[in-house]
C-alpha cells in the first residue's frame, strides 16, 4: 500500500519558500556593515526610523485582521513593537525625534503595500511571519551586535526585547502552530508564500537605500 506524504504546513512552506529572498536580505551590504561594527549609531537610528514606519502600518492592519475569525489568533499584544521603537527613537534622536526622522522611499513603498493587502488574512500572515518571527530569532543577534560594536545598552534597543514573552522558543512554536491552523485554501497558501517573498524583497530594498545613505567610511 503506497505511503501518502503528509501535507506540508504553512509555516514550513513560508520558511522554505522565502529561503532565497531571506538570504539576500540578510546579506545586503548595509546589514553586513552595521552588524560588523563598521557604521555608527546614526545608521542604526535610521534603521529604527524605518522600522517605526513599517511596524506602525503592520500593527494598524493587524487590528483589522484581529476582527477576522481566522486571523484573530495571529495578532498578539505581546508582539507589539511600536511603543518600544518609539522609546528607542526618543533615546537615539531625542524628545523631538518625530521631527528628526525621515521615511525613505523604499519604506514608503513597503508601508503602502501593507495598507493595500495587509488586512487580508493570507497576506497579513505573510508579513507578520516575516517581521515578528525574524525579530524573535535573528533580531536577538542584531541586539547583541549593537551592544558589542556601538556601546548601546538597554536604552535604544528595546525593540529587540519581549518582556511579555519570557521564553522565546515556545512562543515561536505557538506562532507557527497558529499559522498552520489557519486552514488556508491552496490558492491562499500560494498567495501567502508569494507575499512573504515580496515582504523580504521590500525589506531588502529598504536596506539598499539605507546603504546608500550610510556608506562604509
Amino acid at each position: 500500500m503506497p505511503v501518502v506524504a503528509p501535507e506540508r504546513t504553512l509555516s514550513a512552506l513560508l520558511r522554505d519558500g522565502t529561503r532565497e529572498e531571506h538570504e539576500r536580505a540578510e546579506n545586503e551590504g548595509f546589514v553586513s556593515l552595521l552588524l560588523g561594527g563598521r557604521l555608527d549609531v546614526d545608521a542604526y537610528a535610521d534603521l529604527a526610523a524605518q522600522q517605526h514606519a513599517v511596524y506602525t502600518a503592520l500593527e494598524q492592519v493587524g487590528e483589522t485582521v484581529r476582527q477576522d475569525r481566522r486571523g484573530t489568533g495571529l495578532v498578539f499584544d505581546e508582539l507589539r513593537r511600536v511603543p518600544a521603537i518609539e522609546r528607542d527613537l526618543a533615546f537615539l534622536r531625542g524628545p523631538a525625534w518625530r521631527d528628526e526622522i525621515r521615511v525613505l522611499p523604499a519604506t514608503a513603498t513597503y508601508i503602502a503595500r501593507l495598507h493595500d493587502v495587509g488586512t487580508r488574512v493570507p497576506e497579513y500572515a505573510a508579513h507578520a511571519y516575516t517581521r515578528y518571527l525574524g525579530d524573535l530569532s535573528g533580531g536577538q543577534i542584531v541586539q547583541r551586535m549593537m551592544q558589542r560594536h556601538y556601546g548601546l545598552g538597554a536604552d535604544g534597543l528595546e525593540f529587540y526585547d519581549f518582556p511579555a514573552i519570557p521564553r522565546l522558543k515556545p512562543f515561536k512554536d505557538l506562532y507557527r502552530a497558529r499559522l498552520d491552523d489557519l486552514a488556508l485554501t491552496p490558492d491562499e497558501t500560494a498567495t501567502a508564500v508569494a507575499e512573504a517573498q515580496e515582504a523580504f524583497r521590500l525589506n531588502r530594498a529598504v536596506f539598499v537605500e539605507l546603504g546608500d545613505a550610510h556608506p562604509a567610511p
